[in-house]
C-alpha cells in the first residue's frame, strides 16, 4: 500500500510538472527567478549566456539543464551552485570562478546531505573545489571536465571531493590542476570508472578510510603521485594506467595500512616507483605490467601475507626493493627480464629460482647517495657476487617459479 502511494505521488508530480526557460529573450531573465517559480518535478532550461547571480541554491527536486553551455560565474566570490534537495539533475553548464577560501571550501557544485543526485556533462573551470559530495547516497558524477590552475596544495581544493557517502558512481570525468583529482574519505560501496586524472598537484586519486570500493579503467598520469590508498580495506583496483608520476617521493600507487584488496591487470609505466607498500597485508597483486619504472615495487618490511603472482617486470631500474631482512610475502610465477636462468625441460618455468632483490637495491634503500655508483663496474661485480653467494639480501626473498617469457597482458 505504501509503495502504491509513492507511485501515485510520483505520477502526480509528472503530470503537473512544467518547464521554465531562462534567457534574455524569455520572460524569465534570471535563474533565481526561475527557481522561485519552480516546484518539485519541474525542469528549468537555461539558455546560452553569462549568469552572475552569486550563490545559486537548488532546494527542489528539479532537472536543471543548460542549453549550449550557459556560464554560471561565481566571480571569485562565492560557491557557485549548491544542491540541497534529493533527485536533482544538473547537466550542460559551464561553471567558473568560485570563491577561494581555506575554511568553508567553496565549490563549483556542492551537494549537501542528499540522495539520487546526478551531475553530468558540465565544464568546471577555475573553481576552488570542483564537485563536492557531502554525506550523499546513490549519486552520479559523470562526464564532467574539471580544470583548475593550482600551484600549491594549500591554495587549491580537490577536483571531485566525496566525504562520508555511499553508493556513488564517478564515471568518465577529466580532472586536472587540483590538489587531488578525486578524493574519497569515509566513502563506501562506490565505483570510480573510466576517469582521466592528470597533472594534479598531490594525487590523481586519494582514498582515506574508505572500504569496499572499486576503481577500474582509469588513467593517472603526471600527478604528484598517481594513487594513494590509505587506512582502508577491501578495495578492487583493476585495469588502470599509472604513468609518468615522477618525483623524489612519487609513486604510481601508494598503499599504506590497507588490507584484503586486489590489484589486477594494471599497467605501471615510467613512475619513480610503480607500487610502494607500507603496513599492507593480504593483498594480491596479479597480472600487472611494471615497465620502465625506477623501482617496480617497494615492499617495506612491515608488509605481510601479500601475494605477487603472474606479473611482468620489464625495463625497471630495480624490480623490487625493501628496507629490512624480514620477508613475509610470496613471489610466484612472475616474468623478470633480468632473469638469466635456463629451462632445460622446456616447461616455460626457469629451472633456477630468481632473487629479484639486488644487492645494490638494498644499499641504495639505506644509503640513497650510493645511487651515484649506478651502472659502475664495481656495482655490477657486487651484484654478480651476491647472486653466487648471497650475504646481505634475504635468502627467502625469492621467486621459485620464474617465467621464461612475458605474459600476454
Amino acid at each position: 500500500m505504501k509503495n502504491l502511494v509513492y507511485i501515485l505521488f510520483f505520477f502526480c508530480l509528472i503530470s503537473n510538472a512544467k518547464t521554465i526557460t531562462v534567457g534574455k529573450s524569455y520572460p524569465v531573465k534570471t535563474i533565481k527567478q526561475a527557481l522561485a517559480m519552480a516546484t518539485d518535478g519541474d525542469t528549468i532550461i537555461v539558455t546560452k549566456g553569462i549568469y552572475k547571480e552569486g550563490n545559486i541554491i537548488i532546494d527542489k527536486k528539479i532537472a536543471f539543464l543548460g542549453k549550449q553551455y550557459p556560464i554560471l560565474d561565481g566571480q571569485n566570490k562565492a560557491e557557485v551552485l549548491s544542491i540541497a534537495a534529493d533527485s536533482v539533475v544538473v547537466k550542460g553548464f559551464k561553471i567558473i570562478n568560485s570563491g577561494h577560501a581555506a575554511l568553508d571550501d567553496p565549490c563549483g557544485i556542492k551537494v549537501y546531505d542528499r540522495s539520487f543526485v546526478s551531475i553530468e556533462n558540465n565544464i568546471l573551470d577555475n573553481n576552488f573545489f570542483g564537485i563536492y559530495l557531502q554525506n550523499c547516497k546513490n549519486s552520479l558524477v559523470k562526464n564532467n571536465s574539471i580544470k583548475a590552475y593550482g600551484k600549491q596544495e594549500q591554495l587549491i581544493g580537490n577536483g571531485i571531493h566525496c566525504w562520508k557517502s555511499e553508493q556513488l558512481q564517478i564515471i568518465g570525468n577529466r580532472i586536472s590542476g587540483h590538489r587531488d583529482g578525486i578524493y574519497f574519505e569515509f566513502v563506501t560501496q562506490s565505483v570510480i570508472w573510466r576517469n582521466i586524472s592528470n597533472h594534479n598537484i598531490r594525487y590523481g586519486l586519494h582514498f582515506m578510510f574508505s572500504n569496499d570500493d572499486s576503481y577500474i579503467t582509469n588513467v593517472f598520469k603526471g600527478n604528484g603521485a598517481g594513487v594513494a590508498v590509505m587506512f582502508t580495506k577491501n578495495v578492487k583496483m583493476f585495469n588502470n594506467y599509472f604513468e609518468e608520476n615522477w618525483g623524489d617521493s612519487a609513486y604510481g600507487l601508494l598503499l599504506k595500512e590497507i588490507a584484503d584488496s586486489y590489484i589486477f591487470n594494471n599497467r605501471f609505466a615510467r613512475n619513480t616507483s610503480g607500487i610502494y607498500m607500507e603496513g599492507t597485508s593480504r593483498i594480491k597483486v596479479e597480472k600487472n605490467v611494471f615497465e620502465a619504472n625506477g623501482w617496480g615495487m617497494k615492499i617495506q618490511a612491515s608488509c605481510m601475507e601479500n601475494e605477487i603472482v603472474n606479473n611482468n617486470y620489464v625495463g625497471n631500474t630495480f624490480d623490487i626493493s625493501t628496507n629490512g631482512s624480514l620477508v613475509l610475502n610470496t613471489f610466484n610465477s612472475n616474468y623478470w627480464d633480468k632473469y638469466e636462468g635456463y629451462d632445460l625441460n622446456k616447461d616455460g618455468i626457469g629451472d633456477v629460482p630468481y632473487h629479484p632483490l639486488s644487492l645494490f637495491a638494498v644499499l641504495t634503500e639505506n644509503n640513497p647517495s650510493a645511487m651515484i655508483l649506478f651502472r659502475s663496474f664495481m656495482i655490477t661485480l657486487l651484484d654478480k657476487s651476491e647472486k653466487v653467494l648471497p650475504s646481505i639480501t634475504p635468502d627467502n626473498f625469492i621467486d621459485n617459479t620464474p617465467l621464461m617469457k612475458s605474459l600476454p597482458l
